[in-house]
């Protein structure tokens, strides 16, 4: 079997994934891509196959999509991502996945500390941090994931409105790597099988997320969530 036709298969299962519960699939395709792509390719060749993943997610669930959200969240992301490009090489980052981790957990499951920061807490900041840090911590879609679920209870428009925000990171994402002169050209067919994959994975998700009950829905996405932010705290010290 052909790297192209596999890959392509590859991120059909997780971009399916990703449609059903709105997070999951691109780590588990940003974990198995070292075993195809050089290092240098990896993070851009994911950012592209989950702009189109993300995108066509909100696409097919856009009657779901809370647009008010949208300018907030872009403003945000494009300084953002202007922020952390700039000063990319000269801090160190090593801790940023602790705190990312830790606001997650508190943030779903303590009442206490959300009266303390829900002041602070905005789709302008989500923004901000979402887009700018995915330039270097893999992990930064359930920052926004988690503040959704906090303002909508509805599976649907949870999950449509995360994979527009997702897209937008994405997309910053990408530009900012073709700044930096990484050639996508060079991936073209790598990156065609794998964005039909990600279409008919988001498509097919869409459908099978009709098939979960709303209420256990959310708590399932709240225990992802969980287990996201316990992997990004427990990686830094194993």
């Amino acid at each position: 079997m052909s790297t192209e036709l596999l890959l392509g298969i590859i991120t059909f299962f997780t971009s399916t994934i990703a449609g059903i519960v709105g997070l999951g699939g691109g780590m588990i395709l940003i974990a198995v891509l070292p075993s195809f792509l050089p290092v240098n390719a990896i993070v851009p060749v994911h950012g592209l196959t989950q702009m189109s993943s993300n995108l066509s997610r909100a696409v097919f669930g856009w009657k779901d999509v809370k647009v008010e959200v949208i300018p907030k969240f872009l403003i945000g992301s494009i300084l953002g991502v202007s922020f952390f490009a700039t000063i990319l090489y000269f801090i160190s980052l090593t801790y940023v996945p602790l705190f990312i981790g830790l606001y997650i957990l508190f943030s779903l499951w303590s009442d206490k500390f959300n009266k303390k920061i829900e002041r602070f807490e905005s789709y302008y900041l989500v923004g901000f941090l979402q887009s700018g840090l995915s330039l270097i911590v893999g992990a930064t879609g359930p920052i926004a994931t988690t503040l959704l679920v906090k303002d909508y209870n509805d599976k649907h428009v949870v999950v449509s409105t995360a994979a527009a925000l997702k897209s937008i990171t994405h997309t910053l994402k990408v530009i900012t790597f073709i700044f930096f002169g990484f050639v996508f050209f060079d991936y073209l067919g790598i990156l065609v099988a794998m964005i039909i994959g990600a279409v008919i994975g988001s498509w097919a998700g869409t459908k099978l997320r009709d098939k979960i009950d709303g209420k256990k829905f959310i708590l399932v996405l709240k225990i992802l969530l969980s287990l996201m932010a316990i992997k990004l705290i427990v990686s830094l010290f194993i």
